[in-house]
């Protein structure tokens, strides 16, 4: 890029002796050493001789086109703004829906749930396991009607819905697409995404069932499922998002996330679909930290290496299936108990850098989520920061504003080496499944989050109000408070539900399921047809249990 590197490294040594050396010989600066999350050094400044060698066309190019670098649209928020999709869910069915409405009311434009801890987990509300879980991180559902509740007045057919779940995606759609037939609405005319990332389950959340070799078969048959049967439908969302939140870096969260990517479109592959057959329907979820430039640069390299990534490792002729399309939530782990209205700066900030980094929809978290469940009033405040970059900040007006910096190029390109090295190192393992059974990734995030914590308490790293800038006093917060009757209301629900089913009915869709998954078949219509005979969500998980057993993690991860 810069044919003259020479005469401006020249000129940089001199700026250096006689401009930088007398200032520091005045007062040095804030820092010895100034670096990313990821341990990238920032220098003082950039200029072209730090892009030697780079070439526009083939890593940067034009928004829409290969490598994606600036994006996966031709004209980006020019033509159409992110969807602005507020995750939210708690307590039961009827709670959350009024949620949803309001939000909706007030400018949503898509549909996102949170489901409560025995839901993800496979249990239904009345399991002893469950008890006092119910409602509290999300909503409760456990049959067809919670579905049908759920999903009351909202427009099936002109709504996006993702829904974040892993271990019972396979369920959860199923309710969702019985719910659609129900309403005589075509499954080809449903739209919306499954996280159905089990990998990033046993790197980083644990909120798994089965082993990893029972939780791809599932995975890959939805995969096959869906491409016929529910084509606008993204069959998983690959979850960079709580790697990051367990304490990984913003190169880890980009290297994992991919290595998981890979291991989903191997399996596919193995199954015997064809990559552009649904490489097209693969979404990613990414999480914004705040270091505000180098998470920009992370959307804008795994834009790049995925395209790459797909055309080159894996022959993929169609650009949809380069094209990473992904969804992008602002840092729950960076929310402070502390002077709680500093969460909203973090997290205005933190949207900004998913904008500029071009994502295709985005939560932005709620101020008050560091002590409970969002209030109304802080779901709204966080619809509205969304709502004022959109129509107030005019950076929509232009594609990849920040594209050609130096600085950004220079650690795009910084983060996407060292992602490619760690890819690498879980190839050579054998894969992503090879590398967690190992604990690799495990590892890696716990000596991570290990040294960004060591460095808070050093206060190498200040966190305004909690180890710097503390308050004497702090007035209370108004806390959303969930109905203990909720879970009460559940349990009753779903035994009124057992009294009134077809238990032979059940019984039989059950065993059909439990014969299914022990041999080849595609296990999506067994679990819809236990959905129509009204099977619970913990039942249908429960006939898989027979099979794929439970997973045990490693005693010393």
């Amino acid at each position: 890029m810069a044919d003259n590197r020479q005469e401006i490294n020249d000129a940089r040594a001199a700026w250096e002796s006689k401009r930088v050396a007398p200032a520091l010989k005045r007062g040095g600066e804030r820092r010895e050493r100034f670096a990313t999350s990821s341990g990238i050094e920032v220098r003082r400044e950039y200029n072209p001789a730090d892009l030697d060698g780079f070439d526009f066309l083939s890593q940067l190019g034009f928004p829409g086109e290969y490598p994606f670098t600036r994006g996966v649209q031709p004209t980006m928020y020019r033509g159409r703004l992110w969807t602005m999709r507020q995750y939210a869910g708690f307590g039961d069915a009827e709670e959350s829906n009024r949620r949803y409405r309001y939000l909706f009311a007030n400018g949503q434009t898509g549909l996102s749930v949170a489901f409560d801890l025995p839901t993800q987990m496979g249990r239904d509300s009345d399991h002893p396991l469950a008890r006092g879980e119910v409602g509290r991180v999300g909503v409760a559902i456990g049959t067809l009607e919670d579905m049908e509740t759920l999903l009351a007045e909202l427009p099936m057919d002109r709504i996006s819905t993702s829904m974040t779940i892993n271990a019972t995606a396979a369920i959860l759609l199923a309710l969702y697409l019985v719910v659609a037939e129900r309403r005589n609405v075509p499954w080809s005319k449903l739209n919306g995404t499954i996280q159905n990332d089990l990998l990033k389950e046993y790197i980083a959340r644990g909120t798994y069932i089965y082993p990893p070799r029972g939780s791809m078969r599932i995975i890959t048959d939805i995969f096959a499922f869906a491409s016929r049967e529910v084509p606008n439908w993204n069959t998983i969302s690959i979850s960079g998002y709580h790697i990051r939140e367990a304490g990984s870096t913003a190169a880890q969260e980009l290297a994992f996330t991919l290595a998981d990517g890979i291991a989903y479109v191997e399996a596919a592959l193995k199954a015997g679909l064809k990559i552009d057959e649904f490489a097209s329907r693969l979404s990613f979820f990414f999480n914004v930290h705040n270091n505000f430039f180098e998470e920009i640069a992370k959307f804008r390299a795994a834009r790049r290496l995925w395209a790459r990534l797909m055309k080159e490792r894996f022959g993929a002729t169609d650009e949809r299936s380069m094209m990473m399309r992904f969804h992008a939530q602002t840092a729950g782990s960076t929310l402070t108990a502390q002077q709680v209205d500093n969460n909203v700066v973090r997290v205005t900030l933190q949207a900004l850098a998913a904008v500029l980094g071009g994502a295709q929809s985005l939560h932005t978290n709620s101020r008050d989520e560091a002590l409970a469940l969002p209030s109304e009033a802080s779901a709204l405040l966080a619809l509205r920061t969304q709502q004022v970059i959109a129509h107030e900040s005019e950076v929509t007006d232009t594609i990849d504003p920040l594209g050609g910096s130096y600085y950004l190029e220079t650690l795009t390109n910084e983060l996407e080496k060292r992602a490619l090295e760690y890819i690498a190192r879980i190839d050579d393992m054998g894969g992503a499944v090879a590398a967690i059974e190992r604990g690799y990734p495990q590892r890696e995030i716990q000596n991570a989050a290990f040294i960004y914590q060591r460095e808070i308490e050093q206060k190498q790293r200040i966190i305004v109000g909690v180890n710097e800038y503390k308050a004497a006093s702090e007035s209370p917060v108004d806390i959303l408070k969930l109905n203990p009757a909720i879970e009460e209301k559940q349990r009753a629900r779903l035994a009124r539900i057992r009294s009134e089913r077809n238990a032979e009915a059940v019984r039989a869709a059950l065993d059909k399921l439990e014969a299914t998954a022990r041999s080849d078949g595609n296990l999506m219509p067994p679990i819809i047809d236990a959905v129509r005979n009204w099977a619970t969500l913990g039942e249908i998980a429960d006939a898989m249990r027979r099979v794929f057993g439970e997973y045990q993690p490693l005693n010393e991860v």
